[in-house]
């Protein structure tokens, strides 16, 4: 694909997801993930049901009026986007691919951020780490997240969550928001993700399609695991088959629920082809109560 083509389809999930982010989003987002506290602003009259705790004694005793002090909010934070580009990521049987969805969520998250001026960085990985972008702001930088995300060339072809985790550890020092966007078909990431939570808030949003945990009924068929690159054939009208393929599935989402739910945090499932909008809306407020 050439640059022209890229940049098309970059502007095209910009268009569709900066204005999601700022009509729809943005004051959401403003009200899930509070800042770091609160910061001196001005000094001004008291006026009658003020707290009385924030009266400036310095300024009432000096002008012989009461006054008192007026904090607002030290909004600035920083977001991180985990993503997960491993092959399983690139598998669809609706109107889009899970790494297509994974994308727009991602714009969505970046540009509501950016929106009330927090930073934003990405973590790429697979079963390797592939890519580390600082948190920044500004338009342009989200934009070559967004970039990064859909055309970047993955080395690796698994998900190794674990390892992921384990490099955000080690490179993020301070408090972040993170975004943990996968399928979550993973080897054991328990022990990282009890880390990572001491010091960083963990979202995890997990990406399915509807027909990943089912096996259709076409007789013996060739299978190509993509994360492996292994072809073999199967009888998808096996119904002993049809169950483990089914209950594979079940055991990660099982894993991933009660793993974060065990370390108190957030988690989410979207699935291929429906209104993410309709779900990140109901995460906001849920999380806002």
């Amino acid at each position: 694909m050439d640059a022209s083509e890229i940049l098309k389809k970059v502007r095209k999930i910009e268009i569709k997801t900066k204005g999601l982010s700022k009509h729809i989003f943005s004051g959401e987002y403003h009200s899930a993930f509070k800042g770091r506290g609160m910061s001196f602003s001005e000094v001004r009259d008291y006026h009658y049901g003020d707290d009385v705790r924030n009266i400036d004694w310095n300024v009432t005793a000096r002008t012989g009026d009461p006054h008192i002090k007026v904090f607002e909010e030290d909004r600035e934070l920083t977001v991180m986007l985990m993503v997960d580009i491993s092959k399983s990521s690139v598998f669809g049987t609706d109107t889009q691919f899970k790494n297509e969805l994974i994308a727009e969520i991602s714009a969505v998250i970046a540009f509501s951020a950016i929106t009330n001026n927090d930073k934003v960085g990405a973590i790429l990985f697979t079963d390797k780490l592939e890519k580390y972008i600082p948190p920044k702001k500004g338009k342009s930088h989200i934009l070559r997240i967004i970039r990064e995300i859909i055309y970047y060339e993955a080395e690796g072809t698994g998900t190794d969550i674990n390892q992921a985790l384990i490099y955000l550890n080690n490179i993020m020092k301070k408090r972040a928001i993170v975004f943990m966007l996968s399928d979550f078909i993973s080897h054991d990431y328990s022990s990282a993700i009890s880390i990572a939570q001491k010091r960083h808030d963990i979202i995890g949003v997990r990406i399915y399609d509807a027909w990943e945990t089912i096996l259709p009924d076409i007789g013996i068929i060739e299978a190509l695991d993509p994360e492996t690159g292994k072809s073999f054939y199967i009888d998808s009208s096996d119904r002993r088959l049809k169950e483990k393929y089914r209950q594979w599935h079940e055991n990660h989402y099982t894993r991933f629920v009660e793993l974060f739910k065990k370390n108190s945090l957030d988690q989410l499932s979207i699935q291929t082809g429906e209104d993410y909008v309709k779900s990140l809306l109901s995460f906001f407020k849920k999380r806002n109560k």
